[in-house]
């Protein structure tokens, strides 16, 4: 039981980190019907510039862990979303009124560009790098369920993860639901068109969308640059991921996008978990067998809504 328990907890950070780059994904669908697939390389950027602020001078002559911490992640969620706004204003707007493939093979145009600019030596390198030393692992909760010898443990690095993937969600739904921007954002993802025709600067929303999932996707990769290392090809994988997390919750739904991330997490940990040794590195595979089922039997995802087409 104590180790079901502990890999609950695993499950649900790594669900947590998945759902702030899913939540861009879905985001940029529901305004412009556009995957944006260059998004797990601004996950990577944030990764990158995170590494370079924790190792400035600024961030190392601080005596608070918490005021470092703060510099990283506000510094990379405003350098991420600087570069959501020029993805979308050199990239994407152009090509509006064009087809729907155009645009995905100018995504992944850009995903290459970004990969390849992170791997110059004057940017950052082919070479996974450790991140500086912002924050000490410390267990902050451990306790033992019956007569189990190792206890189940919290760290803070799960701590501050859920919490700040946590409050990050509910700050980007009171912004939706609440606000006269999320209003403008919510009449656009409903129709582009009618939205402008109604005084609403459909530009500047479009921007704001991309600039805000842009953002939550720094936090996810500052939160893995802390946990493991700085990687040039790290928003791989996890952009997949979180793709498919999307898509299994309801791409499109921003409540969806957390219900599928968290399920994603925990079947991938759980798979690696009961896979038996030398087979855990296929338990990447089992979220591509998630997104096949989910499309054969319910396309729509969890919470989405099938949408009629007229033809």
């Amino acid at each position: 039981m104590q180790e079901i328990v502990q890999q609950l907890i695993i499950g649900l950070v790594i669900g947590a980190t998945y759902a702030l780059i899913a939540l861009g994904y879905t985001m940029v669908y529901g305004v412009l019907r556009l995957i944006n697939f260059a998004h797990g390389e601004v996950y990577m950027v944030g990764a990158v510039v995170a590494w370079h602020l924790a190792g400035s001078r600024l961030v190392q002559s601080s005596t608070s862990p918490s005021l470092r911490l703060c510099v990283v992640f506000i510094g990379a969620m405003i350098a991420c979303a600087l570069l959501g706004f020029i993805i979308e204003f050199f990239a994407y707007r152009p090509l509006r009124s064009r087809p729907r493939l155009v645009v995905l093979i100018t995504a992944i145009g850009v995903s290459l560009l970004l990969q390849n600019t992170a791997q110059l030596d004057s940017v950052f390198g082919a070479t996974p790098r450790t991140m500086p030393p912002l924050i000490e692992r410390q267990t902050v909760l451990s306790f033992s369920i019956g007569a189990s010898a190792s206890p189940v443990t919290l760290s803070n690095l799960d701590v501050l993860s859920l919490g700040l993937s946590f409050s990050l969600m509910a700050v980007l739904s009171w912004v939706v639901l609440r606000t006269r921007t999320g209003l403008a954002l919510r009449a656009v993802s409903h129709r582009v068109d009618t939205a402008a025709l109604m005084g609403i600067n459909t530009n500047r929303t479009i921007s704001f969308t991309f600039m805000l999932g842009s953002a939550l996707a720094a936090v996810a990769g500052v939160m893995d640059a802390i946990r493991y290392d700085v990687r040039p090809l790290m928003g791989v994988m996890p952009g997949l991921k979180a793709f498919i997390a999307a898509v299994l919750g309801g791409i499109g739904s921003i409540p969806g996008a957390l219900v599928g991330a968290l399920i994603l997490g925990l079947v991938e940990t759980f798979a690696k978990f009961y896979l038996p040794p030398g087979y855990t590195e296929y338990a990447d595979g089992v979220a591509f067998v998630v997104l096949i089922l989910i499309l054969l039997f319910k396309p729509s995802g969890l919470l989405g809504q099938q949408a009629p087409e007229k033809v």
